[in-house]
């Protein structure tokens, strides 16, 4: 059991994943960084790579050619920096001053162009989700593996201290013993709405955005941000916000993911040609435990905006990127079990006041999301020099994904999923099975075919 007294900020740097952050004596080399894609997430990975002192900015490729500009703009911020420009992510990888790769596209390349950097021998911190279906994120996995390659997952709330400190109190039974957690995202800001049509723009190459995925005819919802609310390239805000909890969820419980998922939900409010839901609530199963997502795009409401809770039982953990707090739960002995009334002076009973012990001692502790960033990006290019894995490694983000893209499996069929987490197979159903794997769209699977032999 961990003491209150012992929780001190200097305690919880010095014995949470310390070995991840320092940096390695002695070794004073650059590591080349190219990045594909410079949209919303993008943007942000130049940023932190940018003041990271070792990383050179490299390359840049992107598919849209004022976005393109913006990055190399962003790059040259840096003292030094003299990015090439690649309209073919594949020329990028034939770059022999790339070492690591930063994977900021939209979902559906994900894979693929990871893989692909595998194979080219770079390294490669890909964003999530990490996949747009279950069987991408083995193959990943064991593509990384063969390549002898460093996979990071963009799953950055794992490099926050705060989140490092209350794993740490889940895992040690701080809470007691932990049989519930709720989490959930709700806003109010998309768009959305009406069923646009056109012209894909000139300085836009649709079909190399569109990769692997099927042939559509282009809709300005089908492209830069809006490509999220179509299952051809994405599984909506399940794998997008979610991923990130249901990450950290894995990582305390130490699962590969749950043994049954239910999930119902709908595009009930965006009146637009989108398909994936803006209402979703899920229940995931795991051993001794049931676990909740829901996620509004319609409704921010009265409640916390972001996070989750973790209920034991001895007390509740809140947690989201700004911080967690430990509320302890009274002790109550059993004589003193039924709740005592006494006769009230305005009339009608009230509850007798008394003083109980907690079961465990109130905690907080603040976080911070920039720093996460920054964390998670030191340790992938501490781990581009020492070759160890990182803290969110390839395998840890399929578990991840597998378990969102489960959760959307169950909401398009009408089902509850049984889940067998070590043939990675769904139980007996078919249909639901069927849909573990999708085809890629030539000539990317001639390319995904060499990958996998």
């Amino acid at each position: 059991m961990i003491s209150p007294m012992s929780l001190t900020r200097r305690a919880v740097l010095g014995t949470l994943t310390a070995a991840s952050y320092s940096r390695i004596a002695g070794a004073n080399n650059r590591v080349g960084v190219g990045f594909i894609g410079y949209g919303l997430i993008g943007a942000q990975h130049v940023h932190d790579f940018r003041n990271q002192d070792d990383a050179d900015l490299v390359a840049l490729s992107e598919v849209y050619e004022p976005r393109m500009r913006e990055g190399l703009e962003a790059m040259r911020a840096k003292a030094g920096q003299n990015p090439r420009a690649y309209s073919d992510f594949r020329r990028l990888l034939d770059d022999k001053d790339v070492d690591a790769v930063c994977v900021s596209s939209p979902d559906h390349w994900h894979a693929l162009m990871t893989m692909m950097a595998c194979a080219a021998g770079k390294d490669v911190y890909v964003e999530k989700p990490m996949t747009l279906f279950v069987r991408e994120g083995r193959w990943m996995t064991e593509v990384a593996r063969r390549h002898k390659r460093v996979v990071q997952v963009g799953t950055q709330q794992r490099s926050g201290p705060h989140y490092q400190m209350a794993r740490r109190l889940i895992q040690e039974g701080y809470l007691g013993k932990l049989h519930s957690v709720r989490m959930g995202s709700y806003r109010n800001i998309m768009p959305g709405f009406g069923r646009p049509a056109g012209e894909a723009p000139a300085d836009l190459n649709y079909d190399m955005w569109l990769g692997p995925a099927p042939e559509r005819a282009y809709s300005p919802h089908r492209g830069l941000y809006h490509f999220r609310w179509f299952w051809d390239y994405s599984g909506g805000q399940m794998t997008n916000l979610g991923a990130h909890d249901i990450d950290i969820l894995l990582w305390c419980l130490k699962q590969k993911g749950p043994v049954a998922v239910s999930s119902a939900g709908g595009r009930f409010a965006l009146e637009d040609d989108g398909e994936t839901p803006d209402t979703q609530d899920t229940l995931f199963e795991f051993p001794g435990l049931t676990a909740t997502w829901s996620h509004r795009e319609a409704s921010m409401g009265t409640v916390a905006t972001r996070g989750a809770y973790y209920y034991g039982s001895k007390g509740a953990l809140t947690i989201n990127r700004e911080g967690f707090e430990v509320v302890g739960d009274m002790k109550r002995p059993p004589e003193n079990a039924i709740p005592v009334f006494q006769g009230h002076p305005q009339g009608g009973p009230r509850r007798e006041q008394r003083e109980y012990d907690v079961w465990t001692q109130p905690m907080k502790m603040t976080g911070n999301g920039q720093q996460q960033f920054d964390l998670h990006t030191r340790n992938f290019l501490d781990c581009v020099k020492t070759r160890e894995r990182p803290i969110a490694d390839v395998e840890d983000g399929h578990f991840t994904t597998l378990t969102c893209h489960l959760a959307n499996i169950s909401l398009r069929t009408g089902r509850k999923l049984r889940w067998d987490a070590e043939k990675e197979e769904i139980i007996g159903d078919r249909e639901a099975a069927s849909m573990l794997e999708r085809p890629y769209r030539a000539p990317w699977d001639r390319v995904l075919k060499s990958l996998l032999a």
